[in-house]
């Protein structure tokens, strides 16, 4: 089976091969790192080679912040092993390679053998561990034959991907007995894990990683923009964080709503994609209002009334502290929503559009507690202007909101002590792969 699916994916490669060449030349996406996705080891993982592994793949910017505190501890708790860390996008590579060093980062490999195994010999890992649901059959089967054990943390099976994965429940089986075990966010994942083919045996609740993410440090932005705010009055702030295609337009008019009762308030808007800031810049140009893009900002210019344009990667999430109300995108229009856990760690009263499939569980939370105001993109102005003309509803959201995050810490801790269970055997990988050599 794993020699048709194979043979498909590499069909799927080439026919798709021209979109890929014109997301190369247009946008400058996966050149960078492609001879890592290849299988070519970079040079800097052979460094301490002959010191056990622990593999982390974490796929972008999100998943790479809910792992960073699982990663310290599992650095602190195994020093006898070098933590390495995977990554599919370039935005989670760059963050990763703030988070742990260029020398223990790499690009995740294509799921080909002939990518994956040179990884699998150079780093010998006795555990792979694999954040969320990146089930890639190649991977699993190849990483488990080499003695790795594998585990897959934070797990999760979205609404959107359940009917999928049921409807191919009789060929998912096989491949999800590669996983030793499955850390799911909820009982709900727990339960839907095993519907689609996963042993129930190998399936348990640790809860969900990111409510254990730790505020941001500080940075000069921060109090470049503090400084900016208090000489102008530049109040309230709205932080539009995470948008998405289509929900620019909204905010914007929420904004010139906002501005008639409100002309020194500031909107921070901060494009989910990178690649959409030229369609957000333009949108910006042609909107009649002020706006500045952080990279070309004098720290001396007010920024009353007008909106500042986060054309940066990384920042956004200290930048939540900063906000009056705090809008997580990717939720007006129907793409899943994103994750409201960062401006809630601030106890930052927060506003989300209704689809929210991808945080399901996590905006139920917070819906139960009243710690978050959920609006239709028909009466989003209405609902802001509301919230910031009453104080009182927002300090009640912003406190609900952090109470939440407090209850539902403690997953990194579970996480761990799960994972340490694997390693505190006889290392599996390292014995096979040296008799191999």
């Amino acid at each position: 089976m794993h020699l048709v699916y194979s043979a498909l994916l590499a069909l799927t490669l080439i026919l798709s091969l021209p979109w890929w060449l014109w997301q190369m030349v247009r946008q400058g996406k996966y050149r960078v790192g492609l001879g890592e996705r290849l299988g070519f080891v970079p040079k800097r993982l052979w460094i301490n080679k002959d010191i056990p592994t622990i593999w982390v793949h974490a796929v972008s910017v999100g998943e790479v912040l809910a792992v960073v505190p699982l990663i310290k501890l599992l650095r602190a708790q195994n020093l006898e092993h070098r933590v390495v860390v995977s990554t599919t996008t370039a935005t989670g590579q760059k963050l990763a390679r703030e988070r742990f060093g260029d020398n223990d980062v790499f690009y995740f490999p294509l799921d080909f053998a002939f990518a994956i195994r040179p990884y699998l010999r150079r780093l010998r890992p006795d555990l792979v561990v694999l954040a969320e649901t990146e089930f890639w059959p190649n991977f699993l089967r190849i990483a488990r034959k080499s003695g790795a054990r594998v585990v897959v943390v934070n797990a999760r099976i979205s609404d959107r991907s359940f009917p999928r994965y049921r409807a191919f429940r009789s060929l998912l089986r096989g491949m999800l007995a590669n996983v030793d075990r499955f850390l799911t966010q909820s009982e709900i994942d727990r339960g839907r894990l095993i519907e689609i083919g996963a042993v129930p045996g190998r399936v348990s609740v640790s809860g969900n990683l990111k409510f254990d993410i730790k505020q941001p440090k500080t940075s000069a932005l921060i109090g470049q923009l503090q400084a900016a705010i208090k000489s102008s009055a530049a109040t309230p702030v709205i932080v539009g964080g995470s948008t998405v295609q289509g929900e620019e337009p909204i905010v914007l008019e929420a904004f010139r709503r906002v501005l008639k009762w409100h002309p020194n308030a500031t909107l921070i808007l901060a494009p989910r994609h990178p690649e959409r800031w030229p369609e957000v810049i333009e949108l910006l140009r042609t909107s009649g209002l002020p706006w500045w893009k952080r990279t070309e900002w004098a720290t001396d210019t007010p920024i009353a009334g007008g909106i500042f344009l986060l054309d940066s990667i990384g920042e956004l999430a200290a930048l939540y502290h900063l906000a009056t109300v705090a809008f997580v995108g990717g939720s007006l229009v129907p793409r899943g929503g994103h994750n409201i856990l960062e401006p809630a760690t601030y106890g930052v009263p927060i506003m989300v559009g209704p689809h929210n499939e991808n945080f399901r569980d996590i905006v139920e939370l917070f819906t139960r507690a009243g710690a978050v105001d959920i609006s239709s993109r028909e009466k989003f102005a209405d609902e802001l202007l509301r919230l910031i003309d009453s104080e009182e509803k927002r300090v009640l959201l912003g406190r609900h909101a952090l109470d939440v995050v407090r209850a539902n810490s403690g997953a990194t801790a579970r996480t761990a002590e799960a994972l340490a269970g694997f390693l505190h055997h006889a290392p599996r990988a390292a014995r096979k792969m040296r008799r191999a050599q």
